[in-house]
């Protein structure tokens, strides 16, 4: 069984064994027993506190690498009519401290019935699906994580209700 201690540190020349693919729990843990999707185990053995993303690269002393792929898992995504509604509900359920994946025009957090109504209750529109979950980390979390700019242009963001 092979074993991986690295994140995003891959030696040039790692032999790549594919992908391996995870749902936001498995992602959350630091030490693990996994099967790459080529069928082979492995065990993770990731500094404590390491949170995966879809993207990430595992790697080993022996010069190997494999990928981390986001499973498809069940969960609720959120869209609303406007950007005030959307941060509302967003502001709600932050006080609820519920994993949040926020993009520019939805959230999604793993599928709740109740928290489903009470987005419904505030006027949000839920699809209970089958996606990958990348919550947000954090604004205190240690360990592992990726800074990027996918928010950055919400400045521009306009739904169909609102006037240029």
């Amino acid at each position: 069984m092979k074993a991986f201690y690295q994140v995003n540190q891959t030696p040039e020349n790692a032999e790549d064994l594919g992908f391996v693919t995870l749902t936001f729990a498995q992602r959350e843990r630091s030490r693990l027993h996994v099967e790459l999707d080529i069928g082979e185990e492995a065990g993770l053995f990731l500094p404590r506190g390491t949170v995966l993303k879809e993207g990430d690269v595992l790697s080993n002393e022996a010069g190997y690498k494999v990928t981390v792929k986001a499973a498809a898992e069940r969960v609720s995504t959120i869209t609303a009519a406007d950007t005030h509604l959307l941060l509302r509900i967003a502001y709600h359920l932050g006080n609820r401290h519920v994993p949040l994946q926020v993009e520019p025009t939805w959230l999604r957090y793993g599928h709740d019935h109740v928290l489903d109504d009470m987005v419904r209750q505030l006027g949000g529109t839920v699809i209970a699906e089958q996606a990958s979950f990348q919550p947000e980390t954090g604004a205190y979390g240690g360990g592992h994580h990726h800074h990027d700019n996918r928010l950055a242009p919400l400045h521009n963001l306009r739904f169909a209700d609102e006037s240029a």
